[in-house]
């Protein structure tokens, strides 16, 4: 699994011009699944999310996660994470998972945020979607659940 980690202020997700999903003050992750990506795939994304150290405590420093600061999560699906443009123009997506995978993965992620009680919104999978965002920082973080990067 890859997912793009980004701290917000605010972001929120429409489709057909209506919001489906919104969140204060938290994370907005970009989710792609990998055709080759299982259960320990899926419990690494969700750890790192969960813990991942990236807001501030009461000195500046990044050393509060999403849980200590009551964060929402904004999930939307990206197989476009699993793009290769290493050869010519065009990227090739071999690597990302067809729908028939991709979507109970996707689902068994926020299924496992809301678990935790993580306030949790998400993206349609497979539409059109507009996601706007307010990065705060701004903070970004690549996640690789095979640790590519």
């Amino acid at each position: 699994m890859r997912g793009v980690v980004q701290r917000v202020k605010r972001a929120s997700v429409s489709v057909d011009n209506k919001i489906i999903g919104e969140i204060e003050n938290g994370i907005l992750l970009l989710l792609g699944v990998e055709n080759t990506d299982d259960e320990k795939d899926l419990e690494y994304m969700a750890d790192k999310v969960l813990n991942l150290r990236i807001f501030e405590d009461e000195n500046g420093k990044m050393n509060k996660s999403l849980t200590d600061v009551n964060g929402g999560l904004l999930v939307i699906s990206q197989f476009t994470l699993l793009g290769d443009a290493r050869k010519g123009r065009r990227p090739s997506f071999i690597q990302a998972a067809a729908p028939d995978k991709a979507v109970p993965m996707y689902e068994s992620f926020i299924d496992k945020m809301k678990e935790k009680e993580i306030k949790t919104q998400c993206g349609e999978f497979g539409a059109d979607m507009q996601v706007e965002l307010v990065n705060d920082g701004p903070v970004t973080i690549l996640l690789d659940s095979k640790k590519v990067f």
